[in-house]
């Protein structure tokens, strides 16, 4: 069970940790302008996700569904839920697209100088329309990924990074006769490389012998109004999780922007790089994810069983062991983030807080995206919900930007993360202890049934 899951898990690794090199690069570059641009792109790309990721998680739906499917061995009923997916995917990128291109609201919030909120509004307009096209390549991604084929996505994952990168020079540094953008120049690059990406994924779609047995292309479907509302049924709890997980992320960057550019522009490091980090569980747990769904397809409970605990062991290993190397290269991690002196050295305390969350965090993924697998998003929402919102946000608020709690003094940003490890820790253990008692009743469900 092990080799299954890292032969699944290797690939999307690989492919997660090229679209996250793309914000990684972006942090960087726009770090070597200014202070200004990088925070602007920091609380960009923090608005831009609390739209993005919960939207896109509806479209995790998808996942489980074909997984089913395809474990149980129905080419027929695959294609059609990608029909299906495809309409599913419209209305979300409309949705992406209105809410990015238009971000007044959140940006009130975060009571940004006039020089940062023009260039975070700039970012946000062009990274809107990028928005439609990584929609598009997030239902290739979980039909493939579904399947049991990520390589390619892996593949297409780099390339559109390698595309990228010297359109981050045009654009932001002013080359073959572009206008010199900063930051904003990152989400021009991005959308450039990401529609670019999308219309090579819809040829191998087309032409691909491993996809054409799904005959997908084969007839068009209108939307089957039963099917869509069984897609948003799954996919609205999942997308909620998303919402809060990444939410708080968003208000917790928004807040911390009040304290100036300085621990802005440090905080968003850490974020960074929590998120980078996320990377190698997230994988293994969409692979527990794809495993779990093809062996409830294929009737076997105790197989889903047993991917779901794997996974568990490795998270565990994978997130104590990427916890240390943290720890131990943090101020080298920090000044290759930025040449300000003064964000190193915030920088530098906060990752040694983002070492200790992220252990918590790899443990939470392989919860929530296990019980994907069975179908199951509800209950793991409102964990989350009470847990991140309320210990994580609300007491990050309390902690970071008024005391208490036995502080005499406001902790700044190293209060919100103190919260986060708290909220996380608990939601951990409730998830953990819900997938056991999910996994065992399902084995005992199909035992009655046999």
């Amino acid at each position: 069970m092990y080799k299954s899951i890292l032969h699944l898990a290797l690939p999307i690794f690989i492919g997660q940790i090229a679209w996250m090199a793309n914000n990684v690069i972006d942090t960087v570059m726009s770090g070597r302008i200014s202070a200004v641009d990088q925070a602007a792109v920091g609380i960009g790309m923090s608005v831009f996700f609390s739209v993005f990721v919960p939207l896109m998680g509806v479209l995790l739906a998808m996942s489980p569904i074909v997984a089913q499917h395809y474990g149980a061995g129905d080419d027929a009923a695959v294609g059609e839920d990608m029909r299906q997916g495809f309409w599913l995917t419209l209305a979300v990128a409309a949705l992406v697209f209105l809410l990015v291109y238009f971000p007044g609201p959140f940006l009130k919030i975060s009571q940004l100088t006039p020089e940062v909120e023009a260039k975070t509004r700039d970012y946000l307009r062009w990274a809107a329309w990028g928005a439609i096209a990584q929609m598009l390549f997030r239902l290739f991604y979980g039909f493939t990924t579904a399947i049991s084929r990520p390589r390619i996505v892996m593949v297409l994952s780099l390339f559109a990074l390698a595309v990228k990168i010297p359109l981050n020079f045009v654009f932001m540094y002013g080359y073959f006769g572009s206008p010199a953008m900063g930051g904003v120049g990152c989400a021009v690059a991005t959308t450039i490389a990401i529609w670019i990406t999308v219309f090579v994924a819809a040829f191998v779609v087309w032409w691909n012998p491993d996809y054409k047995r799904f005959g997908i292309f084969t007839r068009w479907s209108w939307p089957v109004w039963r099917q869509q509302w069984q897609l948003w049924k799954l996919g609205l709890p999942m997308g909620m999780t998303f919402l809060i997980d990444v939410t708080s992320f968003t208000f917790m960057a928004l807040f911390v922007a009040r304290l100036g550019a300085t621990t802005s522009a440090a905080h968003g490091i850490a974020t960074n790089l929590a998120a980078a980090a996320y990377m190698l569980p997230m994988s293994v747990s969409i692979a527990v994810s794809v495993l779990i769904g093809q062996s409830i397809g294929a009737g076997d409970g105790r197989a889903a069983r047993r991917a779901g605990r794997a996974g568990y062991r490795i998270a565990i290993a994978f997130g104590f062991t990427a916890a240390l190397l943290i720890a131990l290269s943090s101020s080298a991690i920090s000044r290759f983030y930025t040449h300000d002196i003064a964000v190193q050295n915030l920088a530098t305390q906060l990752l040694m807080l983002v070492a200790i969350y992220h252990i918590f965090d790899a443990v939470l993924a392989i919860g929530i995206n296990g019980l994907r697998g069975y179908k199951n998003a509800v209950i793991p929402m409102i964990v989350c919900g009470v847990c991140l919102w309320g210990i994580g946000l609300g007491g990050g608020y309390v902690l970071g930007l008024q005391g208490g709690f036995g502080s005499d003094r406001p902790l700044g940003a190293a209060g919100f993360w103190y919260a986060a490890i708290a909220s996380y820790a608990l939601a951990s253990v409730i998830v953990a202890g819900y997938f056991n008692y999910v996994s065992g009743a399902h084995i005992r469900k199909t035992a009655k049934v046999g």
